[in-house]
């Protein structure tokens, strides 16, 4: 069993917020797989299909790590079984950062994910979300919306985000990953 796990805040006021990247990824694959995520289980809503579960935590995002856990422990898990795609504020929208295991980097989602399960080797797909200058409040700009003129670059970073989970759940390493899609 494989875990792919977007992360975002749940609720309305959140929808199509940069801090929303791994929900808005997680919804484009979803849609290429013809599958719903809409089951309730640990904390989460869910879909399943060919031995891979694909989760929107609902635990907004600081305590992310409450709902993988539990998803980790119900379906006999290991961090190596884990992909977590996420919005990455020091990567410009457009650009996606795949890799392995590491440090949070400041994001609060993986850190509580590698708090809750005292493990940092799982496999991650950064989204850019930054603009062209470095916003003054990081709190703000995170849980903004999309510009227009940013939706176009949006669109093209979430299809280039759910190829690269497809691309890993077909069985390929990380490091073919990154060679292929990091940018």
């Amino acid at each position: 069993m494989k875990l792919v796990i977007g992360l975002g805040n749940p609720g309305g006021k959140y929808e199509d917020t940069r801090h929303n990247a791994g929900f808005l990824a997680l919804d484009e694959l979803a849609g290429r797989l013809n599958l719903r995520v809409s089951r309730k289980e640990c904390f989460s809503l869910l879909g399943e299909k060919q031995e891979v579960i694909y989760a929107k935590p609902q635990t907004y995002m600081n305590n992310s790590g409450e709902a993988v856990s539990c998803l980790l422990t119900k379906y006999k898990c290991t961090a190596k079984d884990l992909f977590v795609i996420y919005d990455d504020l020091d990567l410009p929208l457009g650009k996606l950062r795949i890799r392995h295991g590491g440090s949070s980097g400041g994001h609060k989602g993986i850190q509580s994910i590698i708090d809750c399960l005292a493990d940092t080797g799982f496999a991650r797909i950064r989204i850019g979300i930054s603009g062209l200058e470095k916003p003054k409040d990081t709190i703000d700009f995170v849980l903004s919306k999309f510009k227009k003129e940013e939706k176009e670059a949006l669109k093209n970073s979430l299809a280039l985000a759910a190829a690269a989970a497809e691309f890993l759940l077909a069985g390929n390493t990380v490091e073919a990953a990154m060679n292929k899609f990091n940018g």
